[in-house]
């Protein structure tokens, strides 16, 4: 158990206010963990569904590629080549998504969640600490 310089707290109204103060940012900590949890489950299923079409776009942007190379010039290959750069755009924005939506950011709220879990044991420690103390008053 952490400890805390709390003879500081010298009257039941100083540890009434701590305590006040404790709980309120227990109230924050928990409203954060449960929209990081939220935000977790929304990125793991965007995660699946963003990296099926990254494969998807991958797999039409090599075709195009190989159609391309083999194509002579002309119109035919000019229309492939334009299709090749909007599916590489399309990648591109896929990867973003990937990157602020998917596994990456499903990884971080992961991350987030356990740090808020943290905050949310001291806090109830500290709380613990000041309801203990106030009782000796």
């Amino acid at each position: 158990m952490p400890n805390y310089p709390l003879v500081q707290l010298t009257t039941v109204a100083d540890c009434d206010a701590a305590l006040d103060i404790a709980r309120n940012e227990q109230k924050d900590l928990e409203w954060k963990k449960l929209s990081f949890e939220r935000q977790q489950e929304q990125y793991g299923k965007n995660s699946v569904s963003i990296e099926a079409e990254l494969l998807g776009k991958q797999f039409e942007r090599d075709s195009i590629k190989a159609a391309i190379a083999a194509l002579p010039d002309g119109p035919m290959k000019t229309e492939n080549i334009n299709r090749l750069t909007k599916i590489e755009y399309s990648i591109l924005l896929l990867q973003t998504r990937k990157t602020n939506y998917g596994s990456v950011a499903l990884i971080e709220k992961h991350y987030e969640i356990q740090r808020v879990q943290r905050e949310l044991e001291e806090t109830a420690a500290f709380i613990s600490e000041i309801e203990v103390h106030k009782s000796t008053l």
